[in-house]
């Protein structure tokens, strides 16, 4: 079992781990996880970790939609509830970022780790080799909040496991440590439905890479999709936590090590999962 490695700590990842989601922002996908201010933030971190979650991920830019926010309001709404959470939470924290600057302050805040959604640009690779925190690196085939059709895959799997390969290969060259690194398929993210059901049918493949496979998969549109049966009719975020529970206990079967939630309920399905599939082993 490969161990992931932190800023300040190593998590072994013999059990799985549930980071949860804060998002000091008003427009996240989820109206249940809308901390709107810092102070709000720190006070919906410290209850994820009240309910169980070992790590939380705080981010103040919404993935996939909204206007443009500036670098310096990125920071302003950030960098606080990093700092409270990190002295307050008692867990590691994770900032949730995709720009390279931002990403150096949030560690320097206390953050232990980034989670990039932007798919490991040079620049922000080289921001985690000089931070020396864990990385997050998630799969997206271009620049993140930019609408565009989804790509056409030959083997959607193949095509996340030569995108990791490379993309490992290039971080380690401009110096971050390999056990630093996490890998996120990025579900919703330039696939299909079809791809998302794909890559979660085959997640256990990704173990391949020798990297903990982190899986944010809570409340995402291929399950309000799959709810509903089409694309166009897909139930609201708020309608799709008992399909989260469904997907998430499918990645903990699958061996992932890191779940992104927005729920204990999740979490609690991703042990059980975990621990049933554990027991079979044995």
């Amino acid at each position: 079992m490969p161990a992931w490695r932190l800023a300040g700590r190593t998590l072994d990842l013999d059990e799985p781990i549930g980071a949860g989601i804060v998002n000091v922002t008003v427009d996240s996908m989820h109206p249940g996880a809308r901390s709107g201010t810092p102070e709000q933030a720190v006070i919906d971190g410290l209850e994820l970790v009240g309910r169980g979650f070992e790590m939380l991920d705080v981010g103040a830019v919404a993935a996939r939609s909204g206007p443009p926010v500036e670098q310096a309001d990125e920071i302003e709404r950030l960098l606080p509830a990093v700092a409270g959470l990190c002295e307050r939470a008692g867990v590691p924290v994770s900032a949730d970022t995709f720009d390279p600057a931002v990403a150096g302050a949030a560690v320097a805040a206390g953050a232990e780790a980034v989670n990039d959604i932007g798919g490991g640009t040079d620049a922000m690779l080289e921001a985690v080799a000089e931070a020396g925190c864990g990385y997050v690196l998630m799969h997206i085939e271009g620049p993140p909040r930019v609408d565009r059709p989804a790509p056409r895959y030959a083997d959607v799997v193949d095509r996340l496991k030569g995108f990791f390969s490379e993309r490992i290969e290039r971080a380690v060259g401009l110096g971050v440590s390999e056990e630093s690194i996490a890998i996120d398929p990025g579900l919703d993210f330039d696939l299909t439905v079809a791809d998302d059901v794909e890559v979660l049918r085959r997640l256990d493949e990704l173990h391949q890479l020798g990297r903990p496979v982190y899986v944010s998969l809570s409340r995402k549109d291929f399950i309000g999709a799959l709810l509903a049966g089409s694309w166009e009719r897909r139930l609201p975020a708020e309608r799709r936590g008992p399909g989260t529970m469904a997907a998430a206990a499918l990645a903990a079967a699958a061996g992932a090590q890191v779940h992104r939630l927005h729920d204990a309920e999740s979490l609690d399905a991703v042990r059980m999962a975990a621990r049933i599939a554990a027991a079979g082993g044995t």
